[in-house]
């Protein structure tokens, strides 16, 4: 592709990406890191415009899975360093930050599956993509998508009722008239 071919193919993909893309990353960091991760993402898809198929947003949210995973990386690595000025110099203390994101029991069912299940849900339900779509995010096939989604579900159904049993809720069928 031409240089003038790239810029247009970019200019066309970019507007149909960049709020969904902008979402995706607010619900799985806070504000700042999802705008670096934004730029990150953006910029690897420049990089490779030549790459990008027809429906690119599943391309692109594995790219922004991958810029956000180096994100949280560099941001643990600060926070070793953090930790290591803090022995020698220690802040004072502060309030942590508060729970942010969706109803409270779904953040703590999502909290208690394994990351790799918690991910794969909220690419279904946050996001809105099918099993393909989840592959192409994930690098896996679709067949195994559809598995892990499964299982997912079913573990999550499990957390959430849990959760309710623990709140007083009566484990039961709706309409159970014995």
């Amino acid at each position: 592709m031409q240089q003038d071919e790239r810029r247009t193919r970019f200019e066309q993909v970019v507007p149909t990406i960049v709020n969904a893309l902008r979402r995706y990353l607010a619900r799985r960091t806070d504000a700042a890191t999802a705008e670096d991760a934004l730029a990150d993402t953006l910029l690897v898809c420049w990089r490779r415009v030549d790459d990008l198929p027809a429906d690119p947003l599943p391309f692109v949210y594995g790219v922004a899975r991958r810029c956000l995973a180096n994100a949280e990386r560099s941001r643990r690595r600060q926070r070793r360093l953090a930790t290591q000025i803090a022995t020698l110099d220690p802040p004072p203390a502060s309030a942590p930050p508060p729970e942010e994101g969706p109803d409270p029991d779904v953040a703590r069912a999502l909290a208690a599956l394994r990351p790799a299940d918690a991910e794969l849900l909220r690419l279904w339900a946050w996001e809105d993509l099918r099993a393909t779509e989840i592959a192409v995010v994930l690098g896996i096939s679709s067949n195994a998508a559809s598995i892990r989604l499964h299982r997912a579900r079913a573990a999550f159904k499990v957390e959430i009722g849990k959760l309710r049993h623990a709140a007083g809720h009566q484990p039961g069928r709706e309409g159970d008239r014995r």
